[in-house]
């Protein structure tokens, strides 16, 4: 990604410090933060400072690589209790748990082999968010009003993004199109974050309340809806931010092509089915409380609900796979069912 003329990654590592954008601060203030041990790269992905399906992958992959470099010598107890750690860090996303495991096997080789390993995944991860959005640019025609929910851009990957890169490249290519931007709340990924994006990109976008999808498409003004994945099972169900059941049911109703963006790491062949997906809850505040600010630039945060009101927030929900057009994959559109699904991991695995 470009910003302020300087290409960033997402996240990446420098000795054996972790960098990242800081993705609590913006829309307002770009900053990079630093994570010194891999129990701070934790608390760096349990409060969001790094979000998104990919993102949480490298940074889960160089938290185990930190682990392996912070010990002298074999220490299985502490190796195995990091491992543990990093893996609660957020229970749904699956890349996590890809990227942990791998950079572990890696690691008991050597520190040396578990980086290796972090490099490689991150280096797939850009390349394949780059094919996804050459693949998902073919199903974009010229005119198209685009409706993507929360975050899977730039920074919900290490770069490009899932949902997102099919529109960056459709933009550069020189169609015309415009881009609906929901999800404002609880956290707003979609209004702070997206909308962030598509600015710095140039793309054409307004931000809409999260309750306007459903007029929007029975007014026939959304050609398509392209989501991200924070995990996909055996037999296609998705789950992903919250509110995307919404659009999917509502696009079935409105005959609308749904398609969900994501690479392999995202598949999870142990999981059955979605009912399976552990789903996070995180804090009331996130719904109770806003952050902003004034206009003076000064940072605000306000309840926004009945003072004794108390919140159930879940951070994720599933789509059934019967609502999905697609999934835009490294390797191609492949349907959601079991059977696509299977032999689109079988090939990955032969070609890897």
């Amino acid at each position: 990604m470009i910003v302020n003329n300087k290409t960033y990654q997402t996240i990446w590592m420098e000795g054996t410090s972790v960098k990242m954008i800081d993705q609590n601060r913006l829309p307002f203030e770009f900053e990079i933060h630093e994570s010194k041990t891999y129990q701070e790269t934790c608390e760096a992905i349990c409060n969001m400072t790094v979000r998104g399906a990919g993102a949480i992958g490298a940074a889960a992959a160089y938290a185990m690589v930190q682990a392996f470099m912070s010990i002298s010598s074999d220490a299985i107890d502490f190796i195995e209790r990091a491992r543990e750690k990093i893996k609660s860090t957020r229970p749904t996303a699956q890349n996590l748990f890809y990227a942990v495991d791998r950079v572990y096997a890696a690691g008991k080789i050597s520190p040396e082999q578990a980086k290796i390993e972090a490099l490689k995944i991150t280096v797939k991860d850009i390349e394949d968010c780059q094919t996804i959005g050459a693949y998902g640019d073919e199903l974009i025609r010229d005119g198209f009003r685009i409706l993507t929910h929360c975050n899977a851009g730039w920074l919900a990957f290490v770069d490009y993004g899932s949902a997102l890169a099919p529109i960056h490249i459709a933009h550069r290519k020189g169609k015309n199109i415009f881009v609906y931007v929901d999800e404002t709340r609880p956290r707003g990924q979609g209004a702070r974050l997206t909308a962030w994006e598509l600015q710095q990109a140039g793309v054409p976008f307004t931000v809409i309340a999260d309750n306007a999808g459903a007029s929007l498409m029975q007014a026939g003004k959304i050609d398509m809806i392209i989501v991200g994945a924070d995990r996909i099972a055996r037999n296609g169900d998705v789950a992903n931010k919250i509110g995307t059941l919404d659009r999917a049911i509502l696009a079935n109703v409105f005959k609308i092509p749904f398609y969900v963006a994501a690479p392999s790491s995202t598949f999870d062949l142990n999981c059955r089915k979605g009912t399976a997906i552990v789903i996070e809850e995180r804090s009331e505040d996130e719904v109770l409380f806003q952050e902003g600010i004034d206009r003076n630039g000064n940072k605000v945060r306000i309840r926004v609900c009945a003072p004794e009101a108390t919140a159930y927030n879940p951070a994720f929900d599933v789509t059934p796979a019967k609502y999905i057009s697609g999934i835009i994959t490294e390797k191609g559109i492949i349907k959601a069912n079991e059977k696509s699904i299977k032999a689109f991991l079988k090939e990955q695995k032969a070609q890897s």
